[in-house]
């Protein structure tokens, strides 16, 4: 197998008639995805479990097996006494780091390739393939191929580092164009990137990070909150050989297609999610406030939203929390009444672990907790 050497883009051939029942239900999918959004207050701080199981399912597509709880658990205090566990969920905390500083820098700033680079920067911080150009383009052949598989037997090999300059020059020239529809753009910006795979290491996690920051910076979304790689894991083997044979018209199309139909189920999965997330804090605003007759129990919901899995300890010092006597005696009202769970009681040196269980089961989508 040869390099690959892709057509600049835009792309010619596309069957934008037939791909219309597409694109109107992905538009609309993420219209009323949006409107919820609106309808979030702090949605930074409500839709951050989202976030974090976001980043663990790209993470999970690229091999990592650490999950959402243990990502929690493990920023809560908890040891990880496995090295390889320690990486995977430095990764997943990677990403996130590396999509709240993107949100931050297109408030100030349009997305360009130095930003590309500086958020490779950040996913690759302290993990495996920190030593591979992090936060540059490569200038080695890389290719894609089972662990321990050589080049001559790679299942695909991306363009000649000498032409990859070139190539995201004008991938992000067409990022930037406008094109008749721009989830039918997205769909090309993220297929292309991806066959360029203009890094060593890390493109897929940061070639799936694209969308939401696409969709951001072009007001589809009012946040950068989109969170594809729930579909995109279920439907792997799909999507990669999708990926692989993009050699012609017709395989463009059936991308595109696919693209489209995982935007548009994605956004409604992360609709009823969002919903969901948001009346489990009505109601448990109501229930806490009952519960506890204090001034602090709203601002210590949304602490507990923002990481449901923490050690009593790392709320103690928080401007808008009260006495550590005061924070004890809300969390045990809250563990009386089943709101909070314990996962680990202290011992020695090793303090308590609760949970916000119905929030970490929600978004996690089956009961962990």
């Amino acid at each position: 197998m040869k390099p690959a050497v892709p057509k600049k883009l835009p792309r010619s051939g596309l069957a934008w008639e037939r791909l219309i029942p597409e694109i109107g239900a992905a538009n609309r999918a993420l219209a009323h995805y949006d409107g919820v959004l609106h309808a979030v207050p702090n949605p930074e701080i409500l839709l951050s479990p989202l976030a974090t199981q976001e980043a663990v399912l790209s993470s999970r597509i690229e091999g990592t097996r650490a999950t959402f709880g243990e990502v929690l658990k493990f920023e809560a205090g908890e040891d990880v006494p496995e090295e390889e566990k320690r990486l995977d969920i430095q990764e997943i905390i990677n990403y996130r780091r590396a999509l709240r500083a993107a949100e931050v820098a297109l408030q100030r700033r349009p997305f360009n390739l130095n930003l590309l680079r500086e958020l490779h920067s950040i996913l690759l911080d302290g993990v495996r393939g920190r030593d591979k150009g992090r936060g540059r383009f490569r200038t080695i052949q890389n290719y894609i191929a089972p662990p321990g598989v050589g080049i001559e037997q790679a299942m695909f090999i991306p363009p000649e580092p000498n032409q990859v300059m070139e190539y995201m020059d004008n991938w992000e020239k067409y990022y930037h164009t406008e094109e008749r529809d721009g989830l039918v753009q997205l769909a090309i910006v993220h297929a292309q990137f991806e066959i360029i795979h203009p890094f060593v290491d890390g493109n897929g996690r940061l070639g799936r990070m694209l969308v939401p920051l696409f969709l951001f910076e072009r007001e589809i979304l009012s946040r950068p909150m989109f969170y594809l790689s729930s579909y995109l894991e279920a439907h792997r083997d799909e999507y990669y050989a999708l990926l692989r044979g993009l050699d012609g018209p017709e395989r463009w199309n059936q991308w595109v297609a696919f693209f489209l139909r995982a935007l548009a189920e994605q956004a409604r999965a992360n609709t009823e999610k969002a919903r969901g997330i948001l009346e489990l804090y009505a109601r448990l605003k109501q229930e806490t406030l009952s519960l506890t007759h204090s001034q602090y129990a709203v601002p210590l919901l949304d602490h507990l939203f923002r990481q449901p899995i923490f050690a009593p300890s790392n709320l103690f010092n928080l401007k808008d929390m009260p006495s550590k006597p005061m924070v004890m005696g809300l969390l045990r009202k809250l563990r009386g009444a089943g709101i909070l769970a314990v996962l680990r009681e202290p011992k020695g040196r090793r303090g308590q672990i609760l949970a916000l269980s119905e929030l970490v089961n929600l978004s996690e989508g089956r009961k962990v907790v």
